[in-house]
């Protein structure tokens, strides 16, 4: 797992290990980034599946929940079977322009 930072937003980049493990680590070290927006890169992983992006669900609910985005980068994953609560894209690119969209409703207080 590695993590970045770009501004007020926290990258963490995971390459091999599990996705159930990523979410483990993510929320042992939740306070070193939870008042930053968050983007979760699993590009590098193959066939992410439903279940998969669920086990993010509460993390991702905990920080929006907060005011900050909790973006899923993943071009493996069928973007179709995504549920609403989460939002998971296929570019670490849209992945800053969901944040750009979200910071600009916070805003305006929609």
């Amino acid at each position: 797992m590695f993590i970045d930072q770009d501004g007020n937003t926290t990258i963490i980049t995971q390459e091999k290990a599990s996705i159930v493990e990523l979410v483990k680590k993510i929320e042992i070290l939740y306070d070193r980034f939870k008042n930053n927006n968050i983007i979760v890169n699993i590009t590098k992983l193959d066939d992410v599946k439903l279940p998969d992006i669920v086990e993010f669900l509460q993390l991702s609910n905990k920080h929006r929940k907060a005011k900050h985005s909790f973006i899923i980068v993943s071009n493996s994953a069928n973007l179709d079977e995504m549920p609403d609560e989460i939002i998971v894209v296929p570019s670490t690119k849209e992945a800053f322009d969901v944040i750009e969209m979200e910071i600009m409703e916070r805003d305006l207080g929609i």
